[in-house]
């Protein structure tokens, strides 16, 4: 697999890989990340085609998934930390 170009994003690392007949376009936003593959075929032969796909309604979907990774990820955090210890001693008003 070799890196076959890039995406600009602001927010977003979009990286596009290509391998034998497929391509595959990655985005990253440091803690999750996210592949989705593609064969080339009748519409995608090249890069351009990709980038073409990989279009503003794409991007925000991606985003939108992007938070439920996020999601996933705080909540299984948080069902690992132990609950709160009673205190073991009365509270004096």
């Amino acid at each position: 697999m070799r890196i076959a170009g890039y995406i600009e994003h602001p927010t977003l690392k979009i990286t596009i890989f290509q391998m034998d007949n497929r391509f595959t376009v990655k985005f990253e936003d440091g803690k999750h990340e996210q592949a989705y593959k593609f064969r080339t075929g009748e519409y995608i032969n090249s890069v351009n085609d990709i980038r073409r796909l990989v279009d503003a309604t794409f991007i925000e979907e991606a985003m939108v998934e992007m938070s439920r990774l996020h999601r996933i990820h705080q909540g299984a955090l948080q069902r690992l930390q132990p609950e709160e210890a009673e205190d073991e001693f009365d509270d004096i008003l």
